[in-house]
């Protein structure tokens, strides 16, 4: 499979901030179309306001930001007028204000209204914020109360600076100014004396420090290559090192040079690896420097500390014993660990494979090798006087140098030269591997035998697992990556044939590469289509549960929704695309997974739609046919799952005693309703139902 890139496309990147860093973290706080003058109606509001006022989503969705349905028998009036004004003439509203929530329940409340401008400077939203200071208000009458008494006059000062200015964190979070405490602090401080700089709605590309590095960059994939050529070099020559060249000074210090580029090269890695981007677990791409060294701290970090530490500096010191620093240098062979992550990049071309396999094998005979001369020489050492029929003994015989007696095996002019011994080894341990050897290197003693016998069942094993098998084993290495090729080229063959433009090539090929990399090219209705119903309905019950558990379905029975979650899909979005068009009949019901999304009616925003929103239109089981007001637009990439109508409409044609709760049910959980002339009918009931509150305050009181 290609090196995945992530999810890269340029987003709208205030609504993400909107959608991840605020939603859920009790941030009370409000979005409103500033196009539309006719009441400035929600398009977003937070589950901190939700809270706060005990208003679902759907209840305040397309009312007045001016929060109408908020105000009861002790609002302000003057306060009210500011509000309407201030929105008229689009500018930032900043009050302390008396709310009651949905229970008419009393809530001090300091309301800041800032206008969001886009990338031409035309205001298109409003955020409005809220803080409860309710308690701040009534600890602070109780000490103008006491000190009133106590000095006869009212403390002087605003008690709600403070509160104001916490207030305004929010709005300045979203801006961009909130980046530490103490920033947050110099920036709050100076909101009296300087206005603040006004977050823009627009679409951006993720913002990436020029010494951040990709990690599907040419010079990342080059580099990985450079450093699979140092793993491989210090694979050969570390243990080359312990068992042929041992305490040889002269012979080490030959190897010096080249030993320390490889520490200076993994050295360097490690600094690379702290800057090089990766991608998240939802498929984001990480640019953040911090996230990116714990993450790497997290994983790798250790093992390539460890096997890039510069143990040649040891010569430095004038170390005795050169074998101890090749012993230390062993543990570098952990970095092949690193080699079993990156296997998917390796082995993109079934001739990498095949080079990969084969120096695999090759490592795995020179190790043995490097192990074989060891038996054969501690066995020398140890019968120095009387042993005559080890292997290295009759390999002196053969080439006419023979080992002479208490003379050691690496001694000049004792015994064959270490390049004859090692190529001797080299060639018994593959001949070994391959076949069962040809007898002129051979094993005589118990220990050569053993291990003669260990390296004919290692043999074995390569032969059955690689040799055996190379055929099968890149074919199933291959084979998604055969069909993602294979559709691929479908797609440009299909684009040049029937001469597509450039930008409706561009969005098909983005389309088909995103959503690949998010499903694997698995099409689950295809894959499950084979399998009986009750089981497909198991199986699509687990997959669809998140929409499922949706409180429109809660009096539906098991069976009901065994037969809906079969007819539930799942989609994908990526940002700029379109899900829906005004006009358009409407095919499905559709709930948000996860990402954000706009609807847009003349260009203007009619509402943000985010993780957990339910969008389509309330049904009729006389009229099928619904034509949708506006157009859905994607401003992330989203992941969606899909009702679809002429499915549903089976299964509440079989239930029927459910279809009367779900016709009734579905007006109150869309968030956004697409049925054309809902908003006549959104404008009415606002308009009837915008002193609901006061009265039935005033019928509690």
């Amino acid at each position: 499979m290609p090196v995945m890139k992530g999810l890269l496309a340029p987003q709208n990147t205030f609504l993400d901030t909107i959608a991840t860093r605020f939603d859920g973290t009790h941030s009370n706080f409000i979005l409103a179309n500033a196009q539309m003058s006719k009441g400035f109606p929600i398009v977003y509001c937070s589950d901190g306001f939700c809270e706060l006022t005990g208003f679902s989503r759907t209840e305040v969705m397309q009312k007045s930001c001016a929060c109408k349905f908020l105000y009861g028998p002790e609002t302000s009036e003057s306060i009210i007028l500011s509000i309407d004004e201030a929105l008229e003439e689009r500018k930032e509203f900043k009050d302390e204000i008396m709310f009651y929530t949905k229970t008419a329940a009393l809530f001090w409340c300091l309301l800041d209204i800032v206008p969001i401008k886009n990338e031409k400077g035309d205001v298109v939203l409003f955020l409005a914020s809220f803080k409860d200071i309710t308690d701040t208000k009534a600890k602070t009458t109780q000490e103008d109360k006491k000190e009133e008494r106590r000095r006869g006059r009212v403390k002087p000062g605003s008690s709600f600076s403070s509160a104001r200015l916490r207030g305004s964190t929010v709005l300045y979070h979203i801006s961009g100014h909130l980046h530490s405490r103490e920033k947050s602090k110099i920036k709050i401080n100076k909101v009296s004396s300087h206005p603040p700089a006004l977050p823009e709605y627009k679409v951006a590309d993720a913002k990436k420090s020029k010494f951040i590095l990709l990690h599907y960059s040419t010079f990342k994939a080059g580099w990985d290559w450079l450093i699979l050529l140092a793993t491989f070099y210090v694979a050969v020559t570390v243990p080359y090192n312990v068992c042929f060249i041992g305490d040889d000074d002269d012979l080490t210090r030959s190897t010096t040079v080249s030993d320390i580029g490889v520490e200076i090269l993994f050295i360097i890695d490690i600094i690379f690896n702290f800057r090089t981007t990766f991608v998240s677990k939802s498929g984001q791409v990480i640019f953040n420097a911090r996230q990116i060294c714990i993450h790497y701290l997290t994983t790798w970090f250790i093992i390539d500390l460890v096997a890039a530490l510069p143990f040649d500096l040891l010569y430095a010191v004038k170390v005795s014993v050169v074998s101890v620093v090749h012993l230390l240098k062993t543990v570098r062979l952990l970095r092949l660990l690193r080699l079993l992550q990156k296997m998917d990049r390796y082995s993109q071309h079934s001739t990498v494979v095949l080079t990969l396999l084969m120096s695999m094998f090759a490592l795995l005979a020179h190790w043995m090798a490097c192990i074989w001369y060891i038996i054969g020489k501690m066995e020398m050492e140890a019968n120095a006087y009387n042993w005559d029929i080890g292997w290295l003994h009759e390999l002196g015989k053969r080439l006419e140098s023979p080992y002479g007696g208490m003379v050691e095996v690496n001694a000049t002019g004792s015994g064959p030269s270490i390049r004859s011994v090692y190529i001797a080894s080299l060639y018994f341990t593959l001949s070994s591997l391959t076949s069962v050897g040809f007898g002129n290197v051979s094993a005589n003693t118990d220990a050569e035998k053993i291990f003669s016998v260990c390296i004919m069942l290692i043999g074995a094993l390569m032969h059955a697992l690689v040799f055996g098998n190379v055929t099968a084993i890149i074919q199933r290495m291959y084979s998604r990556w055969s069909q993602y090729h294979t559709r691929t080229k479908d797609l440009k063959d299909f684009i040049r044939v029937h001469h597509l433009p450039q930008s409706l090539k561009q969005r098909m090929l983005e389309y088909f590469q995103t959503t690949w990399s998010v499903n694997n090219g698995i099409d689950c209705n295809e894959l499950l289509k084979d399998f009986p119903d009750e089981l497909r309905s198991d199986i699509t019950m687990h997959l669809n549960k998140e929409i499922l558990e949706l409180s429109l379905f809660a009096s539906a029975s098991r069976g009901c929704l065994r037969s809906l979650s079969l007819h539930i899909k799942t989609s994908f979005c990526t940002p700029g695309e379109y899900l829906l068009r005004q006009g358009d009949a409407l095919q499905a019901i559709f709930f948000v997974c996860s990402g954000s999304m706009e609807v847009l009616k003349d260009e203007m925003v009619l509402a943000i739609l985010g993780k957990g929103d339910l969008i389509g239109a309330n049904l009729s089981l006389d009229n099928r046919v619904i034509k949708t007001n506006a157009d859905v637009k994607a401003l992330t990439y989203c992941d969606l799952q899909c009702i679809n109508l002429k499915g549903l409409y089976e299964v509440l044609d079989l239930y029927p005693e459910y279809s009367h709760h779900f016709v009734q049910d579905i007006q109150r959980d869309l968030t956004y309703n697409l049925r054309e002339g809902h908003e006549a009918h959104v404008s009415d009931s606002q308009q009837n139902s915008s002193f609901t509150p006061i009265i039935s305050t005033i019928l509690l009181l």
